[in-house]
């Protein structure tokens, strides 16, 4: 059984959940995101809660009974609070800017990398520090991963991009022998 699929998801006020079919709609102003739940699993609102539960036996729709409330309780987050991303540059000459609405970054290449980033998704650059906030979980990891990837850290000095909270460990470098 799935110990996260039962919890409930509470609604928050300010935010509009509707039911059609086996599509779920959260919507709050004028931002609408939907979570396509396949008959994998049925979905009860009731006193201000989303309630999931398995579809059947089968091992399918026990698997996706936990994931589809995940999914629903990072969108009403996301909605709610928003989701935010830290990247630290570290490196001689290594810089950042936002120009509308892409980034450019300077990483050591001899050309500077454009990564244009989609509007609903703010950037914020200040000193060697990259922000990144949207309302989507996923494609905020998404986007942090990516522009990452561009230089990762390399264990030696630590030269890269990296998350303002990951800890790189160090190797030693060359040691002169006798």
């Amino acid at each position: 059984m799935s110990r996260i699929g039962k919890q409930p998801v509470s609604i928050p006020a300010g935010i509009d959940v509707s039911l059609n079919g086996a599509v779920l709609s959260f919507k709050k102003g004028n931002v609408t995101k939907e979570l396509d739940t396949k008959d994998f699993v049925n979905i009860e609102i009731k006193d201000g809660q989303i309630v999931f539960s398995p579809k059947g036996d089968d091992r399918q729709s026990k698997a996706f009974w936990g994931t589809f409330r995940s999914l629903s309780q990072n969108i009403i987050i996301g909605l709610t609070e928003g989701y935010e991303k830290k990247l630290e540059i570290n490196g001689v000459g290594y810089r950042a800017a936002v120009k509308g609405n892409v980034l450019e970054l300077q990483l050591g290449f001899s050309h500077p990398i454009n990564y244009e980033f989609p509007k609903d998704v703010s950037i914020a650059v200040e000193k060697n520090l990259i922000t990144i906030k949207g309302d989507d979980k996923q494609r905020i990891g998404q986007i942090a991963a990516e522009i990452r990837g561009f230089r990762p850290p390399e264990p030696y000095k630590g030269k890269g991009v990296k998350y303002a909270d990951e800890v790189i460990i160090r190797k030693a470098g060359k040691t002169a022998g006798k």
